[in-house]
């Protein structure tokens, strides 16, 4: 059997881009590059070893997740949310997710993802003593598993796209307070509500829950 190398080296390149991204994104998501830091080409692309053409390619990503945003000149630096904006994402993520769960509580064999959504938060409790990046992981995984159980791929594509905008809130207040949106309990009540099948009170769990995380963020106790 014959191997096309370019083939091989097309592979190399998107695996390259692939952690430039995964690295990049745990840096500007754990706050190692706070918000407004420059990102500089030549310094990057030095500190990941990779060419300037791979970097390009991974930072063009991240502008499209909402995590870096250009200025003058094209500059490119870490997105900075002010208040407004952390507010207007926990808006849509209630509007989304209300309507997960929603349908979740609506549909009569809801037992099979009542459970895949329990095991869910059984593993941010399983993470809760980890570092931050394990934490924001696992946070995030319950609330897309619960978009992804609903079967509505336009649902899970909306919340898609504001994933990036969604890890850039999460360190809005810093790290304690993050903690304090990531608790299990708080999920738990959203699973139990699910569970309970009554599509109103599963909305307004997760209505409640994005507006004390908000809340929680730009207002503190």
């Amino acid at each position: 059997m014959s191997v096309d190398a370019t083939s091989l080296l097309r592979l190399e390149k998107t695996s390259l881009r692939q952690q430039a991204l995964s690295a990049l994104r745990r840096a500007i998501t754990t706050g190692q590059l706070p918000p407004g830091t420059h990102l500089v080409e030549t310094e990057l692309s030095d500190a990941l070893q990779i060419s300037r053409g791979t970097l390009r390619e991974a930072m063009r990503q991240l502008q499209q997740e909402g995590l870096i945003s250009t200025g003058a000149r094209g500059r490119l630096s870490v997105r900075h949310l002010d208040e407004k904006e952390i507010r207007d994402i926990f808006h849509v993520r209630a509007a989304l997710e209300s309507l997960a769960a929603r349908e979740l509580a609506s549909h009569p064999e809801r037992a099979e993802a009542v459970g895949v959504l329990r095991r869910a938060v059984d593993d941010m409790d399983k993470w809760a003593a980890s570092n931050l990046e394990d934490r924001i992981e696992a946070d995030l995984r319950f609330h897309r598993t619960m978009c992804q159980l609903t079967g509505n791929e336009t649902l899970l594509h909306q919340w898609s796209s504001l994933e990036g905008s969604i890890r850039m809130s999460i360190m809005f207040a810093g790290v304690e307070r993050a903690n304090k949106n990531m608790n299990a309990k708080r999920h738990h009540d959203i699973v139990d509500a699910i569970e309970a099948g009554d599509a109103s009170s599963a909305a307004h769990a997760v209505a409640d829950h994005m507006a004390g995380a908000a809340n929680n963020l730009v207002a503190g106790d």
